[in-house]
């Protein structure tokens, strides 16, 4: 098979080395690609939103399947012009994408199909939200609508921040056109976990659960960022949980989008907090997560292209998943300043003796490569992964092989992990899954 893969970031590093692995493929392209991913696949210079130029690009090369990583070309219909040239692909529709493109048609979706997430009201009109905010509770959450790039989401402790918070979103429009509509909701409390599921549109598969760490700090302290690193399982997902996540939040989200006559094809991301009362919807996402996808499919044993055509063919229900039972960890290095401004064009050393270390393998992300030498060209450069028999030693792994890397004003978080194994000491020691 020829496989075109969309995207530039770690995420879409992780999938061309999982599918090059499959024995279906003849050979990758990835449009328009990184300095990393050109040591497995022939890079392509269309940005993913020239969706009539992968379009061509398709068709030209005869490519057998194509598989979008970020969110923007699918929530932009890649899929649908794709499915209309008789094209395979990978993903959801344009209008399944909804629950990632829009957070006012995510909350209203889980409202109507008794999903639980937080208590929420939406507006359009920044005076109105403003009126609304005496009366809230605090700390509260505000959310962009629309596509923010994992950023549009602001935790204000009281009315000033969340006044500032509102006139940044609707009347700044910092996040351009995603802030016409705002969503207000509760703010949860609790442990969040990163649940991916695989969908045809009738039948799913659930992953292997995750963790991230959106904060740019250590101790989640700091601005949300795309994500600063995960680790796989997440400990806390014991087998109760699992359960009513699947048959709680999975579940009716798939049936609902059917009944919607919408079926949901691709990848549902549930970004999850465990409360006390249990499992609720922070937000869903219709494509693998980054970092998450960096923790999560090193792990997996099966070949990712036949689950995906499964997805494709709606044939999930003869497809089964076998998993590396060790746990896998992905740190995240960054350009300095990231979230904010950053320089670019820094050279990176130390890739060479950080691949030479057993059990790890390094994302990259915001990277490109000009005369043999790597540059920094994003805000999260590299992820580097690593596996470890339980999470002290993956960190021990992953943190060996990220100190083997660097480059002018590099910065990561040096705690990934930290809380995974907090919770198992708390369960060695018997105290309850739920605190």
């Amino acid at each position: 098979m020829r496989i075109l893969v969309i995207g530039s970031g770690g995420r879409e590093h992780t999938l061309v080395w999982k599918i090059s692995q499959s024995s279906m493929v003849e050979k990758i392209y990835c449009a328009p690609g990184n300095g990393g991913i050109a040591a497995l696949a022939e890079c392509v210079d269309i940005p993913v939103s020239d969706i009539d130029a992968l379009l061509a690009f398709a068709r030209d090369n005869k490519i057998d399947l194509t598989v979008v990583g970020p969110e923007a070309p699918l929530v932009d219909g890649l899929v649908d012009v794709f499915s209309a040239a008789n094209l395979k692909v990978f993903g959801p529709s344009k209008a399944a994408a909804r629950l990632e493109g829009s957070k006012v048609f995510s909350k209203e979706f889980m409202y109507e199909y008794g999903i639980p997430t937080a208590p929420f009201i939406t507006f359009s009109d920044s005076n109105d939200a403003k009126s609304f905010l005496n009366q809230a509770e605090y700390p509260l959450v505000v959310k962009a609508d629309g596509l923010a790039a994992g950023k549009g989401v602001i935790i204000c402790k009281d009315v000033p921040e969340a006044e500032q918070a509102i006139d940044q979103i609707m009347e700044e429009k910092i996040f351009h056109e995603a802030g016409n509509q705002i969503v207000l909701e509760e703010c949860l409390v609790g442990e969040e976990v990163s649940i991916l599921a695989i969908c045809d549109g009738d039948q799913y598969v659930i992953l292997e659960s995750s963790q991230d760490h959106k904060r740019i700090f250590d101790d989640d302290l700091g601005p949300n960022t795309g994500g600063m690193g995960a680790y796989s399982p997440a400990p806390i997902l014991h087998y109760d949980i699992a359960r009513e996540i699947e048959e709680s939040i999975i579940d009716p989200v798939v049936r609902g989008m059917k009944n919607e006559d919408v079926p949901f094809k691709g990848v549902l991301y549930a970004g999850l907090m465990i409360t006390a009362e249990g499992p609720m919807v922070l937000e869903f996402n219709v494509r693998f997560g980054d970092p998450e996808t960096q923790a999560v499919l090193p792990r997996l044993k099966s070949d990712l292209v036949e689950i995906m055509l499964a997805s494709i063919d709606g044939s999930l229900d003869k497809v089964s998943l076998e998993w590396d039972s060790r746990t896998c960890l992905c740190v995240v290095m960054t350009s300095g300043g990231y979230p904010g401004k950053y320089d670019k064009n820094l050279p990176v050393a130390g890739l060479g003796a950080a691949g030479k270390i057993a059990d790890t393998i390094v994302f990259h992300a915001g990277t490109k490569k000009e005369n043999d030498q790597i540059l920094t060209a994003g805000g999260r450069v590299l992820g580097v992964t690593g596996f470890g028999d339980g999470v002290e030693q993956a960190i021990e792994t992953t943190y060996r092989a990220v100190e083997r890397i660097s480059f002018d004003h590099c910065f990561f978080r040096r705690d990934i992990g930290a809380r995974a194994l907090k919770r198992i000491g708390q369960r060695a020691m018997g105290v309850n899954e739920g605190s």
